[in-house]
């Protein structure tokens, strides 16, 4: 990044740690899992490399940090920013758990693989030429994908607020998500201001960071800049 971009506020995307759900496809929304001992590898191998100072993501650079709150979720920012870590940012009153960032409501395809729900739907005469895709078709008792729009949107006009005053490094103004796969994939699609629908090539496996920033020439047009799709390890 040129030294004039190295100031521009940064979203931090951090995916939690696999689940036994995550594990073998199954749609997990609302069901409270823990993290498996993998899982849990996983977000301790990624804090290591990325998190401290001069490291890519810097405690003292983030001016808030909002959590699902799930357990899952809960759980990997522990794991991420450690003991000492968690209390300066919660001490600091930086940090919020909010259902903003829940994971999306897959309502009667809970708990399910795709091709199960899709089978389900054909039964029901829901679908016509083409497969199910929840990215326009939503899900049946959960939520639709305007209604996860509305709420992200909602997050992001919060993070607006914090960081357009802060373009050019007055303030640390670094803002640090964790939540889950579906919701971190909308919330990328909204941030650049495209519709759910739209085919965004943005994969963040369990434990994986992803990261957003504002283009520096023009702040009324977020840009993605970096997705790793993976969890880092050494």
């Amino acid at each position: 990044m040129p030294d004039k971009d190295a100031g521009t506020p940064r979203v931090f995307l951090v995916r939690h740690g696999e689940t036994e759900w995550s594990q073998n496809g199954r749609y997990t929304g609302k069901t409270d899992l823990p993290l498996t001992s993998k899982g849990v590898q996983q977000v301790l191998s990624t804090s290591k490399i990325v998190i401290g100072p001069q490291k890519l993501i810097d405690p003292a650079s983030l001016a808030h940090v909002y959590i699902s709150p799930r357990t899952r979720a809960q759980r990997t920012f522990d794991l991420l920013l450690g003991d000492a870590g968690k209390k300066e940012l919660v001490d600091a009153g930086k940090v919020s758990t909010t259902e903003e960032l829940a994971e999306w409501d897959y309502g009667a395809y809970e708990g399910l693989l795709t091709h199960q729900i899709r089978e389900r739907r054909k039964e029901k005469g829901l679908d016509g030429k083409r497969a199910w895709d929840i990215w326009t078709d939503g899900c049946e008792d959960g939520e639709s994908a305007d209604e996860v729009s509305a709420r992200l949107d909602t997050l992001i006009a919060k993070i607006h607020a914090l960081q357009t005053p802060n373009m050019h490094g007055e303030a640390p103004s670094d803002v640090l998500l964790v939540a889950h796969g579906h919701l971190l994939r909308a919330f990328a699609k909204r941030w650049l201001t495209y519709p759910l629908s739209f085919p965004l090539s943005m994969m963040i496996e369990p434990g994986g960071v992803g990261i957003l920033s504002y283009q520096h020439r023009n702040v009324e047009e977020p840009a993605l800049l970096l997705g790793v799709g993976f969890p880092l390890e050494e």
